[in-house]
């Protein structure tokens, strides 16, 4: 269950974060190929520069506490109350997530191990998967369908990272992947919730997505691939695109990419030059 509101809000925390970590490791992995290792953040100096980061941290934990008090006051089917109490387990832990990131770069690294925050993080995409849409039929199953198919892209390659954190292609889709998210809830969104973006001859029936005729199901469920289809295509051009901008300019790469916490190679050569 959600509202353009929230799917709108999904997209403007989902599409900059994913390509803010595009940019910062496809800068270091351009900076050096054979020395690349992928990070779970992607730190930067000075501080003001990790707003996306604080955002995620406030907005967390009011995202749960918001989906608590929508438990505790719905009135509706138990199938969607619940939903609201899931969901808000699945934000506290995604606050977890960077609560351990947090103590991770100010502290001692070897207290938290980053392969195994990485398998968390692939375990907590795995339960956002798990509520994704949940109790939503008609045509608006099928749009959370695709939304929970990358969110799985996203946990299959968390898990690869945590194997070989030296792959950048894992890390390329991950953050591809939420950039599509991110574009993909709002186009949720505005088909589920927006009158002047819903499909022809299908209207909202509570939380579904109905259609009056098999012709308009086929074709509401024709657009959607279609968009689908749509999306992926814009998605991956533009990170393809980024990526090619960066590895021809190298004024354009993110300089801070590696963060106030330099992998150890990248300090030994700085050592070097000096």
């Amino acid at each position: 269950m959600g509202s353009l509101a929230t799917h709108f809000t999904a997209s403007l925390f989902l599409v900059p974060l994913g390509i803010r970590r595009l940019l910062c490791s496809s800068s270091l992995y351009l900076q050096n190929p054979s020395q690349y290792r992928s990070k779970l953040w992607y730190f930067s100096n000075p501080r003001w520069k990790n707003l996306d980061f604080y955002a995620l941290v406030i907005a967390l934990p009011i995202a749960s506490f918001a989906d608590v008090f929508l438990f505790l006051t719905f009135s509706g089917l138990p199938i969607y109350r619940f939903a609201f109490l899931q969901r808000s387990l699945v934000f506290l832990f995604f606050w977890v997530l960077t609560v351990l990131i947090v103590f991770r770069e100010n502290f001692d690294h070897l207290l938290i191990h980053e392969s195994l925050v990485f398998v968390f993080s692939a375990i907590l995409f795995v339960a956002e998967y798990s509520v994704i849409g949940k109790g939503i039929n008609g045509l608006g199953e099928i749009l959370y369908e695709w939304l929970g198919g990358l969110t799985l892209v996203c946990a299959a390659c968390c898990l690869y990272l945590s194997i070989r954190p030296t792959a950048f292609f894992a890390e390329f889709l991950l953050s591809s992947g939420i950039v599509f998210k991110g574009t993909w809830s709002l186009q949720a969104g505005l088909s589920l919730y927006s009158d002047v973006f819903s499909l022809k001859g299908c209207h909202k029936f509570l939380t579904d997505v109905v259609c009056d005729l098999e012709e308009d199901t086929l074709r509401g469920v024709t657009l959607i691939n279609l968009l689908f289809v749509g999306h992926a295509i814009g998605v991956l051009t533009t990170c393809l695109v980024l990526f090619g901008i960066l590895s021809s300019n190298w004024n354009l790469r993110y300089a801070d990419g590696t963060g106030s916490l330099l992998s150890e190679p990248d300090l030994l050569h700085d050592i070097e030059v000096e």
